[in-house]
């Protein structure tokens, strides 16, 4: 007589994950880490996708190794002109030109409100080379750069209505769900473990500070969207032509619970019932964030 294998308290949420993607008319990949008990899951998790400006948080990395090396200071002043404020991203392309600010400021930018003036000087300063190496070195290999400034946000381009938003395969800069959670997974561990984090060229306090500034993140109508109000989530959107993403850590209390990173794609401006993109995709990552933990002790 045969016996059933127990579901684990994974099993029960990855079913419960798929079943919401399943009510939505696109595709829907995520991974998940469950941080107690190291079990992990995920649905489409190797599939490349548009990653958006969720890649930010392997820039934001990149950049915490070149200030360890001595290449980058935090407090060194940067002056923001005309040249980066070419973008629809972000606040700083509102400013009047020639303010300045540390490279800090910079870096929060970049992440809490995804400001590509930001971004601009910071992969300019690094190099996508650089980025790349640090991503393929932590496991991303499904993850590549191509681009500093994401064509398709240039005003100029919007302005002439020649900015094409396409998420087509090798034309943007790609990554997939499990190559996310597990650059997460690698800041959260390099936080707290001095050997770890030397072998990615960081420190303990340069992990820890790029989660301060994952969890300061304003643009929280994703992941956070469903949770209480005062939970730490540090993470990362993204948005591009038909994907809506967001990845990070979702803390129960001072505790580091879950990882989950989700991404959309081909999904439509308008649903068939109606939903704009926006909402809806809001909506499932939400739902997505708090099934986990509603059932996550």
């Amino acid at each position: 007589m045969g016996y059933a294998v127990p579901m684990t308290t994974t099993d029960m949420i990855c079913g419960l994950l798929n079943r919401e993607c399943d009510l939505y008319p696109f595709k829907t990949g995520w991974s998940f880490h469950d941080l107690v008990t190291g079990e992990t899951a995920n649905r489409f998790g190797d599939l490349v996708v548009p990653a958006a400006s969720t890649r930010k948080v392997a820039i934001l990395m990149t950049a915490m190794q070149a200030v360890n090396r001595g290449e980058l200071s935090l407090e060194e002043p940067v002056t923001i002109d005309e040249r980066w404020q070419i973008s629809d991203s972000g606040v700083f392309q509102f400013f009047r030109p020639g303010f300045t600010i540390t490279m800090h400021d910079v870096l929060l930018m970049m992440i809490i409100v995804s400001d590509n003036a930001c971004t601009g000087i910071v992969c300019d300063r690094l190099g996508l080379d650089a980025i790349n190496r640090f991503s393929q070195s932590v496991g991303m290999t499904g993850t590549v750069h191509r681009e500093g400034i994401p064509q398709y946000t240039l005003m100029s381009k919007l302005a002439s209505g020649t900015a094409v938003m396409s998420d087509a395969r090798g034309t943007v800069n790609e990554t997939t769900p499990n190559d996310m959670a597990r650059l997460l997974h690698v800041i959260l561990r390099a936080s707290t473990d001095a050997g770890f984090s030397a072998s990615i060229g960081v420190t303990p306090a340069l992990a820890e500070l790029a989660l301060e500034m994952l969890s300061r993140q304003r643009l929280r109508a994703r992941l956070p969207f469903l949770l209480p109000g005062d939970t730490r989530v540090a993470h990362k959107t993204g948005t591009s032509g038909t994907t809506y993403n967001d990845v990070g850590i979702v803390y129960r209390g001072d505790m580091p619970r879950f990882i989950l990173a989700v991404y959309t794609s081909d999904v439509p401006a308008v649903l068939p019932d109606g939903r704009a993109a926006p909402g809806a995709t809001s909506k499932l990552i939400g739902t997505l964030a708090r099934l986990c933990w509603d059932n996550l002790a």
